[in-house]
């Protein structure tokens, strides 16, 4: 079953609390579904905080599993072959836990959830994740540029409300630092992969070669140069397969910002000032204090 794409005009729609949780309107309405969804033993699951690398490693995983075949990884668009769990559009794309039920195993999930609002059968099949974490600044500037642009999450006033609204977690799927936290304290105890958006630029064959390795794969050099080649950002902005222009504009306007925009790591530059810049940096080290997790902003 993949997404039946309507025109319908999306109204932006308020964030609504689910378990103290902020989620975008029309996920929280499909709640019930979401959190007694049934897992399988062999669901793979890709799990980030939004603009943290997600269509990028789905799009690798695919192609991984798919052992480089550009033929089979272009089957279909991606959030086909990877439906997002607790999606769901009303009356224009069907719930994401409704088309991952239709789906036959192995499946693979996309989900932006905190690890405190996992449906509990994901860990009961003891499933796979692969977990992919991106450096704070850069997260909040993707984040904004896209909720621009998109119709289902609300309006993100400006930059620097938008900014305040990230460090005080009032964003869709909740605060940054607790995301990353929470799957970091599990990675060991869990079956999780966890990544970096930062690795993954510096080292695409790198990072791919423990994905290729997480799941069991064995793969050529020159499967994994294929791999490599098919999942870079220029690749995947140019293929209609992943860049999103699938989805209608009345729900995401790539007019004014594209779904895949620049792919780097320090963009942040171009947008933070120096004493937004600071604020950030405190929340940050607040965040981290405690615990061995780090992130580099520049690579």
């Amino acid at each position: 079953m993949s997404c039946t794409l309507s025109s319908a005009m999306i109204d932006r729609p308020p964030l609504q609390l689910v378990k103290g949780m902020p989620i975008l309107g029309p996920f929280a309405e499909n709640w019930k579904d979401v959190e007694r969804f049934q897992a399988r033993s062999d669901d793979l699951l890709i799990a980030t905080y939004p603009k943290s690398g997600t269509t990028w490693m789905s799009e690798i995983v695919d192609a991984v599993l798919n052992d480089g075949d550009t033929e089979k990884s272009r089957r279909d668009n991606i959030f086909n072959k990877v439906p997002m769990l607790e999606f769901w559009v009303p009356g224009a794309i069907p719930p994401g836990s409704e088309v991952l039920d239709s789906l036959p195993s192995p499946r693979l999930v996309k989900t932006h959830l905190p690890v405190s609002l996992f449906p509990k059968s994901f860990w009961e099949k003891n499933c796979k994740i692969i977990y992919v974490a991106r450096n704070p600044k850069d997260v909040v500037v993707s984040f904004y540029h896209f909720d621009k642009m998109n119709q289902l999450h609300p309006e993100p006033g400006t930059w620097e409300e938008y900014l305040e609204k990230f460090i005080q977690g009032n964003m869709g799927f909740g605060p940054w630092g607790a995301h990353v936290k929470e799957f970091w304290a599990l990675r060991q105890e869990r079956n999780i992969l966890y990544m970096f958006y930062e690795d993954m630029l510096e080292d695409p064959k790198r990072e791919i070669q423990k994905v290729i390795k997480f799941l069991g794969k064995d793969l050529s050099d020159d499967v994994l140069e294929k791999i490599c080649l098919q999942t870079s950002f220029k690749a995947m902005k140019e293929n209609p397969k992943t860049n999103y222009t699938a989805i209608p504009s009345t729900i995401m306007d790539q007019s004014v910002s594209p779904f895949m925009r620049k792919g780097i790591c320090g963009d942040w530059k171009n947008h933070f000032t120096v004493s937004q810049s600071e604020r950030l940096d405190e929340y940050y080290q607040k965040e981290m204090s405690g615990t061995d997790l780090s992130f580099r902003f520049l690579v």
